[in-house]
């Protein structure tokens, strides 16, 4: 069965989680070929490698000349109904923005489907969200792990002024999670970043018994005294484990 793990030690973000899978293989003209089915105008996606702190990574990017629009789950939810992606892919995705929706209405105190994104409306977050899916479903990814998550500290600014890290928001989807700040004074984990390693994560710990066939490097946009990348694993979980499951699902 094939699983992927994701370490966090310098925390995560959607635009990371891309990366780290275009590092690990997924090809970019895959990923390009399938958001080019969301009914979104003038965005463009690229990767390029770079060297975080003497690691390789992949740095993935979104270039839109959009205005930040305020998007409601409505909104976000016809787009993604309306695109040419597979039923699966749409339903993860649509799953994300809903634990997002969610969260942010518990923060604001508004019914979800009145909340309007604005940060993670925008086609940027769209992209990396959906871009996510789409990655773990081409590399058919059966199970998702992580690792506690760094999460950072300081402030972070965002349309509602300056707010403490994490943000609300992102606190709220982490709840249950394993969290932690080695003391970097930035957001490290991003709302994008949390809602996706939310949805998606089987259990957030250590390293399950796996044995490692690919691994990739997704770069952040920072530059800290720790590599700014995270890192993904990505290969089978031991046949033993596999074994004794067969064996107990018949």
């Amino acid at each position: 069965m094939s699983i992927i793990y994701f370490d966090c030690f310098s925390g995560i973000s959607g635009d990371m989680i891309i990366g780290s899978l275009l590092d690990a293989g997924l090809p970019f003209v895959d990923l390009e070929h399938e958001l080019s089915k969301l009914k979104l105008a003038n965005f463009n996606i690229k990767h390029e490698f770079v060297i975080k702190k003497g690691i390789a990574a992949t740095k993935f990017s979104v270039e839109t000349d959009e205005n930040h629009p305020h998007r409601s789950l409505g909104d976000i939810r016809k787009i993604i109904e309306e695109s040419g992606l597979e039923e699966i892919v749409k339903e993860s995705a649509l799953k994300i923005f809903t634990r997002l929706a969610k969260a942010e209405s518990r923060i604001h105190g508004v019914d979800p489907e009145n909340i309007h994104f604005h940060e993670v409306g925008a086609v940027d977050a769209i992209i990396d969200i959906v871009g996510a899916v789409v990655g773990f479903h081409k590399m058919n990814i059966s199970k998702v792990y992580a690792s506690a998550l760094n999460i950072g500290g300081g402030w972070t600014k965002c349309v509602h002024g300056t707010i403490p890290v994490p943000a609300p928001a992102t606190l709220e989807l982490l709840r249950g999670v394993p969290i932690y700040n080695s003391g970097v004074n930035m957001e490290l984990v991003t709302p994008t970043g949390a809602a996706i390693i939310t949805s998606l994560c089987e259990d957030f710990g250590y390293l399950p018994a796996i044995t490692p066939k690919k691994i990739g490097y997704g770069a952040g946009t920072a530059d800290l005294h720790i590599p700014n990348v995270l890192r993904v694993i990505l290969g089978d979980t031991n046949n033993q484990e596999a074994k004794h499951n067969k064996h107990h699902n018949h």
